[in-house]
């Protein structure tokens, strides 16, 4: 996808996999792209359908948390678009987990009992559950890895102040409380994910996308505990399956590291696990929209004048 020419355009941000326009200095309009990216890599080959998968799922699950905290979403003009309001972020991602899994598991895997600054109890295996959702933060790179790093890091260096973490803390948990309550109705168990929020004013907004395939990792409820039992791989429906074909394959993002060939095949499977999800996790049917760059810009251009921001 082409970059788009808007009214009042301000900015350009291009990410990993979406591409933010801003509008006037107080709106964004945020296009998911079919780019996937791993160990903060871009990989070579876009994915089909897989902005659309994104930015359906982000709606839907913006909609059903708006009762927890304010969110930056006001309309979703097209398959992959979404405008709202403009944050002063924060840089850290609130990152929440409720099962030892991928980076937790990796740390723990290697003796480690702490991540983040939070205590990790002895005894569990993979996929296992906390005792209690924990919160291990990362900081928000504008390039390269993001960092681990602790509340009391977080709060010292001036990142958020005490108060404004106690906000970001309340705000992850019931977030993260409530995302499982709707995987747990689709036969899904939520096992993690992250959370990115900023500031209008005083006022503390959730930001970007929430639990999509993207930014959590759900396990399949049936079966779940026979196969830890027995020590089987879970099911799980994430982005974690791409991760783990990359380290199979020797690429973990690591300097000199080449991201193997992907396949026609390859590629087909991975968006029809995208879609997959948006179906499991929303209980509704995929209907796949071609990225046409003039019609889209066209309904971008229409929302922003009804919404009298042009």
């Amino acid at each position: 996808m082409s970059f788009l020419q808007l009214p009042f355009q301000t900015n350009l941000y291009h990410g990993k996999v979406r591409d933010v326009y801003s509008i006037q200095n107080d709106w964004l309009v945020m296009v998911a792209s079919n780019r996937i990216s791993a160990f903060d890599v871009i990989l070579p080959r876009p994915i089909p359908y897989k902005g659309q998968v994104l930015n359906q799922i982000a709606a839907f699950m913006l909609e059903a948390t708006a009762d927890i905290c304010p969110n930056w979403l006001v309309t979703v003009p097209a398959p992959n678009v979404s405008i709202g309001k403009r944050c002063i972020p924060f840089k850290i991602e609130m990152v929440v987990r409720g099962n030892v899994v991928g980076h937790a598991w990796r740390t723990y895997q290697s003796g480690k009992r702490e991540l983040c600054g939070v205590q990790m109890p002895d005894g569990l295996h993979e996929n296992d559950f906390f005792p209690e959702p924990i919160i291990t933060p990362s900081t928000k790179a504008a390039e390269g890895h993001d960092e681990d790093i602790s509340k009391e890091d977080i709060i010292a260096t001036g990142l958020v102040t005490e108060a404004e973490w106690q906000i970001l803390e309340k705000y992850t948990l019931q977030l993260f409380a409530r995302g499982k309550e709707i995987a747990a109705k689709q036969g899904l168990i939520l096992a993690d994910t992250k959370y990115e929020f900023g500031k209008i004013g005083d006022t503390i907004y959730l930001m970007d996308e929430i639990h999509t395939p993207d930014s959590s990792r759900y396990f399949y409820a049936d079966g779940f505990a026979e196969r830890q039992a027995s020590g089987e791989k879970q099911k799980q429906l994430s982005k974690e399956f791409v991760r783990e074909w990359l380290i199979a394959n020797h690429f973990m993002g690591k300097e000199g590291q080449v991201v193997p060939e992907m396949s026609d095949e390859w590629i087909d499977t991975i968006s029809k696990r995208y879609i997959e999800l948006f179906e499991k996790v929303t209980g509704t049917t995929f209907e796949p929209k071609p990225v046409d760059d003039q019609i889209i810009e066209k309904e971008i251009i229409s929302a922003l004048e009804r919404l009298g921001i042009v």
